[in-house]
């Protein structure tokens, strides 16, 4: 216990844990030491069966480090130690932080979610449904239909803005995202957006929940009002007020390459076409939903700040209602909003601005609602949980095991709650 206390004093030193909002000693569920074994046990087999290098789990709650360890390597070329100043791909883990800054910029009243996109992308507002109709041969073409409606901030916040993430086989309009070759073009948050503007919507706007570049597009929405690139306003404003110096669109500085997180040397695609990204490499696409890299220390300040409502550290971020705003589910039966066939979620819960969010409870858990969380191609994953005053990240680089071993690890971690 004093190795585990000496432990937490210095995480909090690393991790800079302060901010914790007042009254947060609230009832909640604790996590058993026998069941944070277990999830130790977990991880360490994982390593152990050649599955990943090595991860970081931090689980966080009422402000303080109450489970941080390291696991394994950063990397299997070099077996260098996996340490919390470790950076690794966030991919997705980006989409909550772009969410973030548009959702500061409504508070100012400089954007409004129901705004039409084309209000600040004009490309936007030529915009047309790709449908697919079979002719009298037999033949099926794509037919090029009017937007029943414009494209809103706020489709772009949930994914209902029709804008997918191309892949083969997926039907004719994804086809032509996936030979548009979006992921690796590498072009400006401008001329992305006027490269994406040129392609058809997969859905109506605001019928379907379907995952794709809609963060991206709001990314770009940010530029157009802050006047800034993305990563200079979010450096201002929320960045580099947080301590988040680690986090950024690419390592920038050559003495940080060693730090780099690496996954297994035959686990590098995050696709059939697509391997994961070199980010030594300098990216001149700042992708607001894909593109971040950092540290588990710098996403813990944000997490934090989230879990407190809106602030950290005697600074606020966003209002409390802004956040239970967003940690709201937007996607709900009475809005009619379908689910696509890749419904990442999961069957008990919707979908917020930015979030994916706990609204019922899975078969034989106690899991709580209103827990809000995402995840990234890579393998790294948060989840909030205000009832518990908690919030976990684990840090890994896996593309082809994320799935498999974040349900794991979140059964266990529940299960040490006693949930």
């Amino acid at each position: 216990m004093r190795g585990r206390r000496a432990l937490i004093a210095a995480l909090v030193l690393v991790l800079g844990v302060v901010g914790v909002k007042a009254g947060s000693e609230r009832a909640a569920h604790n996590l058993s030491p026998e069941g944070l074994a277990k999830v130790s046990a977990y991880i360490r087999n994982e390593i152990a069966t050649g599955k990943i290098p090595g991860a970081i789990l931090l689980l966080q709650q009422h402000g303080k480090p109450v489970y941080y360890e390291n696991f394994g390597v950063r990397d299997a070329a070099t077996e260098m130690s996996m340490s919390a100043d470790t950076i690794f791909r966030l991919y997705s883990m980006s989409k909550p932080v772009t969410s973030v800054m548009a959702m500061m910029l409504v508070e100012e009243g400089k954007l409004k979610l129901d705004d039409p996109v084309s209000k600040y992308i004009p490309a936007f507002a030529g915009m047309k449904v790709g449908v697919e109709k079979k002719a009298e041969d037999g033949k099926v073409a794509l037919v090029l239909e009017p937007v029943n409606r414009p494209v809103t901030i706020k489709d772009l916040l949930r994914h209902t803005s029709g804008l997918p993430y191309g892949y083969h086989g997926g039907g004719m309009v994804r086809e032509l995202y996936a030979e548009a070759n979006l992921f690796n073009s590498n072009l400006n948050n401008a001329d992305f957006v006027a490269k994406i503007a040129t392609l058809p919507l997969v859905e109506q706007p605001g019928t379907v929940w379907d995952y794709g570049y809609s963060t991206d597009v709001l990314g770009r929405v940010v530029e157009v009002i802050a006047g800034k690139t993305l990563l200079q306003f979010e450096k201002e404003r929320l960045l580099d007020p947080l301590g988040m110096t680690e986090t950024a669109f690419f390592v920038a500085d050559p003495a940080k390459f060693p730090r780099i997180a690496e996954p297994m040397p035959e686990d590098r695609n995050i696709n059939p076409t697509t391997q994961v990204r070199d980010i030594r490499q300098p990216a001149k696409w700042e992708s607001g939903g894909g593109g971040m890299v950092g540290t588990v220390g710098d996403y813990a300040r944000f997490a934090q700040m989230l879990l407190n409502g809106g602030t950290y550290d005697g600074r606020r971020y966003l209002k409390p209602e802004t956040i239970a705003l967003m940690a709201s589910d937007h996607i709900g039966p009475e809005t009619k909003v379908a689910r696509d066939q890749n419904y990442y979620p999961g069957g008990s819960s919707g979908f917020g601005l930015g979030f994916a969010v706990r609204t019922s409870v899975p078969p034989g858990t106690s899991w709580p609602l209103g827990e809000y969380r995402w995840d990234g191609v890579g393998g790294t994953f948060f989840f909030i949980d205000p009832e518990d005053d908690l919030f976990g990240i684990f840090m890994v680089q896996t593309p082809s095991q994320r799935g498999r071993i974040q349900l794991a690890l979140k059964t266990l971690i529940y299960q040490a709650m006693g949930r």
